[in-house]
This record gives structure tokens, sequence and C-alpha cells, in this order.
């Protein structure tokens, strides 16, 4: 990574400096395939014509190219020394003209870390894959560019490649003469621009949608994925999604999609969730579902489309100036994915997912000592890398949530229609959006914006209830606190709901009302007389961002009667509220495991079950007293054996909970289990044990030593592919065996062999719950080798070792000490190194003070 960062000021001097009017990219990807004996890095040929402006003539600057050579640069027509002029990752330019092309001819490196051009070759058959993936600043790794998002410029990209294969662009692209060319491009950023090559399997449909006007849009559609994964591939339910979308954001947007066609790819060893390339978005190929999966998994799949979808204008028509911004496209996608999921498609509590699973995202990284405004200060390309969090995306959302409410539906949506017609293929501040929703919703945005745009930290609102001598409510205030690193008391539109346990033993609403809660206390007098709660909801309906706290009353009820609440989004928010408190220390982790065994079973909602079952194993593995985690993994291991008997045979519900009893199985009757589901000679009603439910079964089982190196080389010679060779790299690094753990440890923090998906694969099964003991000697290793890691490695593979090796198992007093002391001898390392390791010691010292509140507790 040394030398390779840009920091703003560097972006701001050289956009008032240059304006860029095309560029011409010319790709020979040929040599993606054969034998390469030239002992370096396999290589393709980059030729890249740039023509742009200067507005001080004898001015010099610089162009981006990160390559491994480059042979020729050519400035003006005057040709300039590779060996003066590149460094590994700027071009120096000088002496500039008003008007300038720059062509450089380049050997860039095919990538296998997911950054830049990366290739894959697929073990099922040998047939090599190419794509591209850029955000923050990668497309300098394929041709030399201005690498920031407000240099926007119209791309013409033209690609050779092997026989056989097809290429895709941006644009629309044709092949003659053995040279695929495509069409250019509108203006847009480089990180947006994307290639994808090789033998793809695809398949087409079209959108069509009449205006008013009588014009008539036409836009292509198409899915590809690996030829490998074409029987799996339901490409009709991608192109469903896809229509309803359209439809959803023309009704919503009146700006017509830009872009041409809308392609979307499903490629391998991918990074992200997605990215929305203009006319051709990239997604991880794990959406391709080989197995059986939840409702839950389409319903996510659905939601990265339209959240990609919705990026084609936040972000690509009109794209933040800088990264300081990167709120103005990623919160407003996660808003609007969400948004357009409950309204176009058959999602219909997709909100019940977004205040379960979304938003505990955003919680946790706003407690975490990195937290940031959702409107940050990013001072370089790193510090873009790791503000692709859970502030910027799903706290933003929970914002625009908020704002919605705040100033209405109407206006908000009109505000975007003329923001999009205003700024259209151009580059934006906070400050041009604040202006078109004060001019449509008639309201001061600037109160707003600093209270929720431009302060970090979470509240917390709890009810206070004081009942008058008939057993009415005599008063209900709400009370809300913040963290004193961050005391900011904002503005909340809520609901507040009083439930009551009913005759036949539910718990239901029977009065609620809306206010603006502002201050530290604030009474809501529109419940005044009303009948005795049995539990208060102060977030009710989850319109504003805030951590729900309860009365005494309201916890006594949910203890015994959770599991009745009968509105799912509002029981999904006592969950969340339960969880919240966990991690905070102020409900033994013991506790809530016992209100998932008792209430987890009853829960309708299958994106809630599957994430109380990630929550009630975080809590055994970080906030459990050690001295109990036995007896609570044997409770939940115990639970869901029977939960998966208990449920409708062949349900969702009974995959959800085979898959978390094979996360929880520790003891030899759990493992005979496994392994007799895994060898037909036990079977569960309605479950269908296939290949990636056998992958499920064989992780826990390698784990704890129960199956060896044979029977899990042999269940590769089963499933020999791509995501089979992925699930044994994790099994086998998940042996509990020195020899395993010191081999994965060399393998991916000695060596750079590894492609970023066996990185990834090998972390997850090298860090084991059940391993603590085997894993202590590798504390002291992680602090001696992370700064080597970050300075030699990209900064995606980086990211997997300082985050997926930190011990965080070692959960003592003396890991947190040797984590101080890495930070206090290291305080000129990479802010973004040091922003990784205090986020994990946050983690740490959280996981300590949760254990203590769980050693202080009675019995569940």
């Amino acid at each position: 990574m040394p030398g390779e960062n840009l920091s703003r000021d560097e972006a701001r001097e050289r956009a008032a400096l240059i304006g860029v009017d095309g560029y011409e990219v010319s790709l020979d990807l040929r040599s993606a395939v054969g034998e390469d004996d030239t002992g370096g890095p396999r290589t393709f040929r980059s030729v890249t014509t740039i023509r742009f402006r200067c507005n001080e003539p004898g001015a010099s600057s610089f162009a981006d190219l990160i390559a491994p050579s480059v042979t020729s640069v050519s400035l003006n027509g005057r040709d300039l020394d590779p060996g003066e002029v590149f460094d590994g990752s700027r071009i120096t330019l000088e002496d500039l003209a008003a008007d300038n092309e720059l062509v450089v001819d380049a050997r860039c490196a095919y990538s296998r870390t997911g950054e830049g051009l990366h290739r894959f070759v697929d073990p099922e058959d040998g047939e090599v894959y190419l794509y591209t993936q850029y955000e923050p600043a990668d497309s300098r790794r394929v041709f030399a560019n201005f690498e920031q998002p407000d240099l926007k410029a119209p791309f013409r990209f033209e690609v050779r490649a092997p026989e056989g294969w097809t290429v895709w662009s941006n644009g629309a692209g044709e092949k003659a003469d053995g040279v695929w060319r495509f069409a250019e491009t509108k203006p847009i950023s480089t990180y947006i621009t994307c290639v994808v090559a090789g033998p793809y399997h695809y398949v087409t449909d079209s959108y069509s949608r009449t205006f008013p006007d009588g014009t008539t849009l036409e836009i292509p559609l198409g899915a590809l994925c690996r030829k490998g994964l074409a029987p799996h591939f339901d490409a009709e339910d991608v192109f469903l999604v896809t229509k309803q979308g359209l439809d959803f954001f023309h009704d919503h947007f009146d700006y017509p999609y830009p872009f041409g066609k809308y392609d979307q790819a499903f490629v391998p060893e991918y990074n992200l969730g997605a990215m929305e390339n203009p006319g051709l978005v990239t997604f991880r190929e794990e959406f391709i579902f080989r197995g059986k999966v939840t409702q839950a998994s389409y319903e996510g799949r659905a939601n990265v489309i339209l959240h990609e979808m919705a990026h084609m204008w936040f972000g690509d028509l009109v794209t933040m100036e800088w990264w300081d911004d990167l709120w103005l496209k990623e919160s407003f996608a996660d808003f609007m994915g969400e948004f357009s999921l409950v309204g176009a498609t058959r999602f219909k509590n997709g909100w019940v997912t977004f205040a379960n699973r979304r938003k505990a995202w955003a919680y946790r990284a706003d407690q975490l000592p990195s937290t940031h405004p959702v409107t940050a200060d990013i001072r370089d390309l790193q510090d873009a890398k790791l503000n692709f969090d859970g502030i910027t995306y799903a706290k933003g959302a929970s914002v625009l949530k908020q704002l919605v409410a705040y100033a209405g539906e109407d206006a908000f949506m009109e505000g975007a229609r003329r923001y999009f017609k205003r700024h259209a293929y151009g580059n934006t501040r906070l400050g041009d959006l604040l202006s078109v929703l004060e001019e449509t919703s008639g309201r001061d945005m600037s109160g707003w914006a600093r209270s929720w745009l431009q302060t970090a930290g979470v509240n917390s609102l709890t009810p206070q209830v004081l009942l008058g001598a008939d057993a009415r409510v005599e008063e209900l205030a709400v009370v809300q606190e913040a963290a004193e690193s961050y005391p900011e008391l904002r503005p909340h539109r809520v609901a507040v709901g009083l439930y009551r346990v009913t005759d036949a033993g539910t718990l239901e609403r029977y009065a609620r009302t809306e206010t603006d809660v502002d201050g530290a206390r604030t009474v809501v007098t529109d419940l005044a007389g009303a009948d005795a709660p049995d539990l208060v909801l102060v977030n009710d309906d989850d319109l504003t961002y805030c951590k729900i706290r309860f009365d005494e009353t309201s916890l006594a009820t949910l203890r015994e009667h959770l599991g009745s609440v009968t509105d799912p989004l509002a029981r999904a928010l006592c969950w969340s509220a339960l969880w919240n408190m966990t991690r905070d220390a102020l409900l033994p982790a013991r506790h809530f495991v016992d209100l998932m065994l008792r209430f987890a079973g009853r829960e309708s909602e299958i994106g809630v079950l599957q994430t109380l079952h990630a929550w009630a194993e975080s809590a055994l593995t970080h906030y459990a007293a050690a001295g109990w985690r036995g007896t609570g993994g044997r409770l939940l291991a115990e639970g869901a054996r029977h939960e998966l008997y208990a449920a409708e045979p062949g349900s969702e519900h009974q995959l959800a909970w085979a898959r978390f009893f094979a996360r929880t199985a520790g003891t030899e009757a759990d493992f005979d289990l496994l392994r007799d589901l895994l060898a037909g000679t036990a079977a569960v009603e309605g479950l269908d044990v296939d290949q990636e439910l056998r992958w499920v079964f064989l992780e826990p089982l390698a784990a704890h030593g129960a199956v060896d190196e044979k029977a899990l080389s042999e269940e590769l010679a089963r499933d020999d592919t791509a995501s089979g060779k992925r699930h044994q790299v994790r099994c086998l690094a998940a042996r509990p065996s020195q020899a395993v753990k010191a081999q994965a440890w060399a393998q991916v923090v000695e060596s750079d062999a590894l492609s970023n998906a066996m990185v990834e694969a090998t972390i997850a099964g090298f860090t084991q719950g059940s391993q603590r003991e085997l894993l202590a000697p590798y504390a002291e290793k992680y602090f001696a080798a992370i700064e080597r890691v970050w300075s030699e490695r990209s900064i995606q593979i980086g990211m997997h070792v300082v985050q997926g090796l930190f011990p965080s198992l070692q959960q003592s007093q003396a890991t947190l000490e040797a984590t101080d002391s890495w930070l206090d001898s290291h305080r000129e390392a990479a802010p973004a190194l040091r922003r990784l390791v205090l986020e994990a010691r946050d983690d740490l010292a959280r996981a300590l003070r949760g254990q203590a509140c769980d050693e202080a507790a009675p019995l569940a």
C-alpha cells in the first residue's frame, strides 16, 4: 500500500486545476489464459488516452496508475521517460497546456485480491473468469486515470479477449475483427467503470416503460454467472425484482434510467455484496443459491438488487464530490432499497428485517471509538475504504427514514426529483441536498442536519410511567440519554405504543401516539389517562434511530410474554432492544440465551429468527461468563435439537434450526446425529441434507476432531466446485491441531499465495470458539505481524487479517493490555490500521464488561 494513497487536499487541488473531457481505454486480456512463465505477476496490456483541460497552462499535476511496468508515456505528442515520470502509483505531468492528450501504454497486473481486474480459475472445469472491482480507487490498477469521484468523464472501452469469450462493459458492446468495442458512456466517475469477461452463462430479458408524453423507454436486461452455477441460477427471480424496482423508481424519481442497458453479473471471489457500476452491476455469486435457503436469503438478495439500482440515480447520475459525503449515495441507496423492497416486491415485512438486523450493524458501529458523523471527515483513500460501514449505510438509512417522518414522504420524494434534475452527471455536497429539501418541505434543514448528520453517537430512550390511584397513566415521559463521549441529545419523531396482555395470552397494542422527543425528558401528554400498560415501547413502528430501553414493568412483561407480541415489527424491536442491553452489560448473556430458548421457536419472521440465532451464539461466545459457557452451549444445542424436530417438516424454520444445531453442537451425541444425517442413517422428516447443508454439518465435526482430512477430501470429491473448495479450506483450517493452526497462519500471514476468497475461508476456519487454548499463542504473533502485513498487502487483505485474526477469543485483561501496548508503541502506524485495532479493542473491552455482568447474574 505505500505510495498508493491520495489525500482529500491533493484531490481538491487537482480538481481545481483540471477537467476531463474523455477516456479511451484499450485492454488486451488474451494473456488471461494459458501458461504464464514470466516469473512475475501475470499481466495484461492497457493503453489509455485521456483528453483533459488545464485551467493554468504551464502547471503540473499527476495521473494515477498502479502497474508493474509502463512501456510508454506521451503528453501532447511529447514522449516522456517512464523511468522518470512513473513511480509505481503516479505519473508526473509537467508543463500542461490548456488542452491536453495523455497516452499511457502499461502492463497491468491481474488481481487475486478482488481489487482491480480479478482473475479466477474455476477448479471445476479450468475456465478463467475476469471482472473488475474499483471502489474506492482501484480502476488505476487497470488503466491510467484521474482517480477521484469529481473528475467525471465519458469513457470508451475496447477489449481483446480469448476466443470463445464474451465481454461486457458499462455500455452496449459489439465484436468486430476480434475486438469488443463498447458505446461511449455518459460522464461517470472512474470507480464505477467496469469490465467483465469470460465464458459466462448469460440470460437476457427486457424492460419497457411508456411515459405520460407517449415516449417509450426500452432497457435490455441481462444476468450472468459462471457456467458451473448455471443449473442453480434463478435468473427469472432476478429479472422479476429488477423490473419491479425499475417500475418503482420511475414512479417515484421522475427521471428515466439514463444508462442504456442493465446487466447484472454474479462473479466469483467478490469482496463486497455488490457494486453499482452503471449498466453492469456486479454481485457476489453467493447470491446464487446452490441449495435450499430461507426466504430471508431471497429477501436479502432482492434488497441488494434494489440498493444497487437506487445507486443509478443516487451515486452514478449524481455523485458525491469526495468521500466525505459517501452517505449521499450509500445512505440513500440503503433507505431506498428497503423502501422499494416493501413498496414493490413480495417482501412486505422488509422494515422488520431492517429494524432487527440492519440497524444492529449501525448500533454497533456507532458505539465504537471510531464512530463518526454520517457526514464523515475522510482525509484520504484509506479512510474512505474503512467508511463503508454501519454508520454510512444503516445509520444513514435510519436517519433518512426519520427524515421522511419529519418532512413528509411527498416532500422528500419531490426533493429527490429536483436533486436529480439539478445535478445530473455532476457532483454534490451535503448543502446541495439540504437546499432542495428545504424548498420542498418548507422546513429549515440546518438544525436537523447538525443533530443527525454532523454529530456521532446513538441516544437511548427510556419510558417513565407514573400510575395514579385509579391504575391509569398519570404521566408518561420519555427520558433521552447519550454517551459521555458524544453527549448530543437529538430531536426524535417517535411513536409510543402501550401494550397489554389479553385474556387470550397475547401481548397487543391498545394505545399509540406520535410525538416529538427533544431534550432530556419529554412528557407524552396524549397518553395521560390511558389504562396501565404491561409494556411501553418508546420507538414503536421504528420511526427514529435510537436504543430502546424498558421500564421495570415492561422488562418483567417481556421475560414472560415476549413470544406473545403479535405485531412482528414490535416483536423485532423488543428483541433488538434486549440484544443492545446484553451488549451494554445491562442484561446478563445467560438471560438473553434463556429468552431465545423460550421464545425463538414461536418467531414467525424467518429473518428475525436467523438473527436471533446469530445473537445467541455471540452472547455465548463473547458475553457469557467463562464458568457458564459450557452450560450455555449445551442448552443452546439441546434447544436447537428440540426445535429442529418440532418445526414443520420441510419448512424454512426447520432449515434454520438445523443450521443452528450444527453451529452449537458440542457433545458426542450431537456429533453422532450430524454424522448419521450425513451418512443417511438418520433422518429428520422433511429435512433435505443437500450439499450446502452437508458442509454446514461438516465444519463443527472438523472443529471438534470428529472427522479427519480424508473425510473432507472425499467431500470435496463429491462437490469439486469453487464453492466446495472454499468450504473444504474452511473446514481444514477448523481442525483442532497445532500443526493445522500453524499452517493456516503461515498461509495467511506469511504468504500472499492465497486469493482473497481463500484468505477469508482460512481465517473463518482458523478462529473457532471451542479452541481458545489452542489459539492463545497467536495473540503475541498477531501484534508482531500486523504492521508488516498492512504495509505489504493490499488494503482488502490487510483488513481481512487485522480484523479476522485479532485474538478476540483471548478474553482477558492481559489481552486488553497487550492491545493497549501495541497502540501506545505504534502511534505513527497507518491511521486505518490503528482504527481497526481500536475497534477490536473496544469489542474485547465490551465482552469483558458483559462477562462481568453475566458472572454476577442470578441463574436464568
